[in-house]
């Protein structure tokens, strides 16, 4: 018996379609067709991929007879799911956002904190208060990193499930969630020009950044889930670790170059906002120190503004690089 027939038969006891299949491997539904019509041969982590799916060896299926495997209906994809998320590449983003808004919110908050701290007890608490809440918000941040990155590196290719309707929806939720943001940031403002005149409140720059906090962690949100609606650009970045040949393994030979072209963009707009995000790093976190450590109140409240221009910068040359392509 052929790997066709054992692919395509047990394709068929889960019900599954060959662009699910796909995404399961983590290549595009183009190299499945080649698999099932012998035009071409998946590579061995591919192989393996498949045996796990399947829950068989390498032997039976590549010579074996597997044909005569009974459905498996607890393990089939329901027959109305076209085009269903089955890697969970939904819920991964999701949760992905959430940890991502969360450990910026505790990290803005170490300052924060530190802030309204200052001037009611001493450096030993207040550090304490910094430090604390920039620590907890890296252990937020530095494992969803790495489980993002493994998940693309997992999942280099996920067939595009949501539909017209939800990307609008996810559109207008994000258009209020960013509105949202902002209000509650320039809330913040309003508290400490309130505080300005009017006496100048010992705690209004923490509750300044109270508002920063909350208002970025709710923007941050926001765009990790609109972006999660571009699986075309999803994809084209997960493949930015891939050879060339592993690239068009997973696009297939006909798509390659074009794709190719869109990952060497990509890596070139990486580059790029990586170095213009350092050099803000570089200058807002011994600022954020200096400013906490000397009680400068202009900027204990606006450190991060070396971020913002950063950010402008990247929108900038994104935009730069894109019209040049």
């Amino acid at each position: 018996m052929s790997f066709r027939d054992n692919l395509q038969h047990l394709r068929a006891t889960r019900n599954m379609t060959q662009e699910q299949l796909a995404m399961l491997v983590g290549v595009s539904r183009q190299s499945v067709t080649k698999w099932e019509a012998e035009r071409a041969y998946p590579e061995m982590d591919k192989l393996l991929k498949l045996c796990q799916i399947f829950d068989c060896t390498l032997d039976e299926l590549v010579q074996g007879d597997l044909t005569a495997r009974a459905p498996e209906p607890d393990l089939a994809v329901p027959a109305a799911a076209l085009a269903e998320d089955v890697v969970g590449y939904d819920e991964h983003h999701r949760d992905y956002a959430r940890r991502m808004a969360l450990g910026v919110g505790l990290c803005i908050m170490g300052p924060a904190c530190a802030a309204t701290l200052d001037g009611w007890m001493g450096d030993g608490p207040t550090a304490l208060a910094f430090f604390g809440f920039i620590g907890l918000g890296l252990l937020f941040i530095l494992p969803a990193a790495m489980e993002h990155s493994a998940f693309t590196k997992a999942h280099p290719y996920v067939a595009n499930f949501y539909t017209d309707d939800q990307r609008m929806a996810e559109r207008g939720a994000k258009g209020r969630r960013i509105a949202a943001g902002i209000c509650i940031v320039f809330f913040g403002l309003a508290i400490e020009a309130f505080a300005d005149r009017h006496g100048d409140l010992p705690i209004a720059n923490g509750l300044f950044l109270l508002c920063v906090a909350a208002g970025v962690s709710l923007i941050v949100y926001a765009s990790i889930l609109q972006n999660r609606m571009d699986i075309e650009d999803y994809n084209i970045s997960a493949l930015e670790d891939l050879s060339e040949e592993e690239i068009a393994g997973i696009v297939g030979e006909d798509r390659a170059p074009a794709v190719l072209e869109k990952v060497r963009r990509s890596k070139r707009k990486g580059a790029v906002c990586g170095i213009i995000m350092l050099v803000a790093t570089a200058i807002a976190l011994p600022l954020m120190f200096w400013a906490t450590w000397y009680g400068d109140p202009f900027w204990i409240s606006y450190f991060w503004l070396p971020w913002l221009v950063g950010g402008l910068l990247c929108g900038a040359a994104c935009i730069a690089i894109d019209m040049r392509a």
